[in-house]
């Protein structure tokens, strides 16, 4: 069952940070933002049926930026002793006193802040119902499935099971108090597979969610992650051609993900983006919407990894809409960012313990289209169906993008064989705009999602 009320640990945190911020202001500071982070966790990884790792640790850390005019310092500790706080506080205004001023620096206006109220489903107390010889029988279960599904898997990376919770509590001087508990269970597997030439593949799948209860069996996770190892045997260069791309949904995200990185405050401003200055601007195929909603629930009713009731600056989540029908609509901003453009923050602060505070999406999507991916597949004579994707050459300031790729060979609108060891390559300017076919196939297995994509006009590099 979800958890909404505080326990009193969960208080006394609060006050905590309630009383450091008061602290830095007796000590002279203009303004002063705490934050307390805690958390505990369980990881376990069975390989062969045996247990390789088991960990279970847990950790503590207070953070605290003060203000001295227009400028900034922060600090943070382990330490929550009176001592330790104290030692806190002075380091952080030690350090203000020999930083330089930043006319941008400040923290929000009062009347920005502010807590959704509703209980948000983050947190489920039943992450930890299993006990521990358990836990370990559901990594050795999503494994041994694997194993048992094909007899050319012969070997294994491992399965796991995984579990977490945490809490994190912030506090300003302008009046903002608040916080909020989350929890996380997941399972995986990754199976290698050996064809008749001795030549070996892995792969792997996973499934995580607020609650064990939303957790997909560790028998349907082997299976799937089997499937798509033994899927990979054969795998062969393709001569480098342009051929229509299908991105499945896991790979997809990322390009997604590259849409909001140049969508990002910190970019903008730098002029850092090749989305700078485009505000407004038709910037994507007229199908392309993208969400970013902090406020969201999941279809199973717990709220998705990236929701919170309020960002890293204690401004109330909300809901964005990045792009909507191929016009770039927003940037993502913090409260210095949008001072640095003259804009308004979108709520989009993320906050570590030490540091100013960044900038981060909630949970970020492509709206989905309405073709499933058979059907966008079956319309291709020739192409490329990406299922893997390596390296990082993706240029934000540029567009430029090219990365290593593996996945299979579209022929007349059927999957033929495996393809391994390509590069492809194209601008992220001209991808958004190539975009032709967006699946129904939307699903969050993480805080970043996109249905199956395909994309006109690529190079693939190969043999």
């Amino acid at each position: 069952m979800a958890q909404s009320a505080v326990s009193e640990t969960a208080l006394d945190l609060e006050s905590l940070a309630a009383d450091v911020v008061a602290l830095a202001i007796k000590a002279g500071a203009s303004d002063a933002e705490s934050v307390i982070r805690e958390g505990d966790e369980f990881s376990v990884n069975v390989r062969m049926g045996e247990v390789e790792t088991l960990k279970e640790s847990g950790s503590r850390g207070l953070g605290l930026r003060v203000f001295l005019g227009k400028s900034t310092a922060s600090t943070s500790t382990s330490d929550f002793t009176a001592d330790g706080i104290r030692q806190l506080v002075d380091g952080a205004m030690a350090l203000a006193k020999v930083t330089e001023a930043d006319p941008f620096t400040a923290l929000p206006e009062t009347s920005e802040f502010g807590s959704l109220s509703a209980d948000q489903h983050l947190f489920f107390d039943d992450v930890y119902s299993l006990s521990g010889p358990e836990r370990i029988e559901w990594a050795r279960r999503c494994e041994a499935a694997a194993l048992a599904s094909d007899p050319r898997i012969t070997n294994s990376d491992g399965g796991s099971f995984d579990a977490s919770t945490g809490r994190m509590v912030l506090a300003n001087s302008r009046g903002f108090v608040g916080g909020y508990r989350s929890s996380y269970a997941g399972v995986s597997a990754a199976p290698l597979a050996m064809d008749t030439n001795g030549q070996m593949q892995r792969d792997g799948w996973w499934s995580s969610a607020r609650s064990i209860a939303f957790v997909e069996s560790p028998e349907a996770i082997g299976k799937e992650a089997a499937r798509r190892t033994i899927r990979r045997l054969g795998a062969r260069r393709v001569p480098t051609q342009r051929v229509p791309i299908v991105f499945a949904p896991e790979v997809a995200r990322s390009l997604i993900g590259s849409v909001f990185e140049a969508a990002s405050g910190d970019s903008i401003w730098r002029s850092a983006s090749f989305l700078a200055g485009k505000l407004g601007e038709s910037i994507a195929a007229s199908a392309i919407t993208i969400i970013d909603d902090n406020t969201m629930l999941l279809p199973s009713g717990a709220g998705g990894f990236g929701t919170s009731p309020f960002d890293g600056e204690g401004l109330p989540s909300r809901r964005t809409v990045v792009v909507e029908g191929g016009v770039l609509k927003s940037y993502l901003l913090n409260s210095y960012t949008a001072r640095k453009l003259g804009m308004q923050s979108t709520h989009n602060a993320s906050r570590g313990l030490a540091g100013t505070p960044g900038i981060g999406h909630g949970n970020l999507y492509l709206e989905p289209g309405t073709l499933t991916p058979e059907q966008m597949i079956a319309e291709i004579p020739v192409g490329l169906y990406v299922t893997s994707l390596m390296g990082f050459g993706n240029n934000i300031v540029t567009g430029d993008y090219s990365r290593g790729a593996t996945g299979l060979w579209i022929e007349n609108g059927q999957l033929t064989h495996a393809v391994e060891e390509v590069t492809i390559a194209g601008n992220l300017a001209e991808m958004l705009k190539n975009v032709t076919a967006i699946g129904n196939d939307l699903v969050f297995r993480g805080s970043v999602a996109s249905p199956t994509l395909r994309i006109d006009g690529m190079t693939i590099a190969g043999a």
